[in-house]
């Protein structure tokens, strides 16, 4: 089945530094397709391939079954694009910025703009260069959506919005998708992806090191918890967590009859929560590692080992750096 997105042994390099490396993806037509992966992984570099911002060393990008280097201003309606670095200025309002995107863009439906800004809680009166980064943001989020493209290419468009916006965002995304529209979501916060996404692609160091549905990627599998609890024999609780099986680099801290656990959890918490059963719970808290931490973890030897400059491995780069710093000593 030809893809919304084809993307075929395409590799970027910037002189010695190589951003992507042979790097193949299918996004199926109407669906939400999830690219994470840390700082630096080539998600960026990817996407603005995918709009023609930059042209790859080698390879083939298909997007809408055209190739963006060819498919011009008729291709780049049929998209859009929020990107990663959204740098809007000037003295013209909210409304008068996004006319003009309209009229780049192609038809924009009565009231689309205004129920846009509405949901995401915009004042588009106000002139752009007043507006705040999350409000800016806002505007970029606008002008992606109103024209309804036929493919959606956001890169990290949550950055700077607050909690209740990104969820409001996130439905966008889910409406699109119920229309019809193709969505390429690339994102370091992994929450995003897991609610919203399809299919996911974890890239690292400018690989694809896993792919497939959220479920099967475990993505979130691996969660850091911390408690404080009440216990008369803190010694002997310490060892039973210890010992308790998918919880590792265990920290503990007693004191007055109470005793600080954290550590991670690899795979279900459900015997953490009910190895704390019998004590009393004071405190309670587990959160997601960052995902590059999780990256690392779960597919560690395909992140780890893969080149990132000239061919260099991120390991002994950073060997590489310690060597340095011995010998400036």
């Amino acid at each position: 089945m030809s893809g919304a997105i084809d993307i075929t042994r395409l590799h970027k390099a910037y002189g010695r530094h190589v951003a992507l490396h042979s790097l193949d993806l299918h996004v199926t037509p109407g669906t939400i397709f999830g690219l994470i992966g840390p700082n630096g992984a080539g998600k960026t570099t990817t996407l603005r391939t995918l709009v023609d911002v930059i042209r790859p060393t080698s390879g083939t990008a298909r997007v809408l079954g055209e190739d963006p280097r060819t498919g011009g201003a008729a291709l780049r309606r049929r998209i859009g694009y929020v990107p990663g670095e959204l740098r809007l200025e000037g003295r013209v309002t909210g409304h008068r910025l996004l006319a003009f995107y309209a009229e780049v863009s192609g038809p924009v439906a009565p009231g689309a703009v205004d129920g846009l800004a509405e949901r995401l809680g915009v004042d588009l009166t106000r002139p752009v260069r007043t507006l705040s980064k999350g409000n800016k943001q806002k505007l970029g989020l606008i002008q992606a959506f109103m024209h309804r493209p036929e493919l959606l290419i956001l890169d990290e468009p949550t950055s700077g919005l607050d909690p209740l916006v990104q969820r409001e965002f996130l439905q966008l995304v889910r409406e699109a998708r119920d229309a019809g529209q193709t969505v390429l979501l690339s994102s370091h916060v992994l929450s995003e992806i897991q609610q919203t996404a399809d299919e996911v692609a974890v890239l690292a160091a400018g690989r694809v090191v896993a792919e497939g549905d959220v479920a099967s990627l475990r993505l979130g599998s691996v969660r850091r918890v911390r408690a404080v609890i009440a216990t008369t024999d803190a010694a002997a609780t310490a060892t039973r967590f210890d010992r308790l099986p998918g919880l590792s680099g265990l920290e503990t801290r007693a004191g007055d009859g109470i005793l600080h656990l954290s550590g991670t959890v690899d795979g279900a918490i459900d015997p953490f929560v009910k190895a704390l059963s019998p004590f009393e719970v004071q405190d309670l808290t587990v959160e997601e590692p960052d995902l590059e931490e999780s990256v690392l973890r779960l597919y560690g030897d395909g992140a780890a080992s893969a080149p990132s400059r000239g061919g260099e491995t991120r390991r002994s780069r950073r060997q590489r750096a310690q060597r340095g710093e011995r010998d400036r000593g």
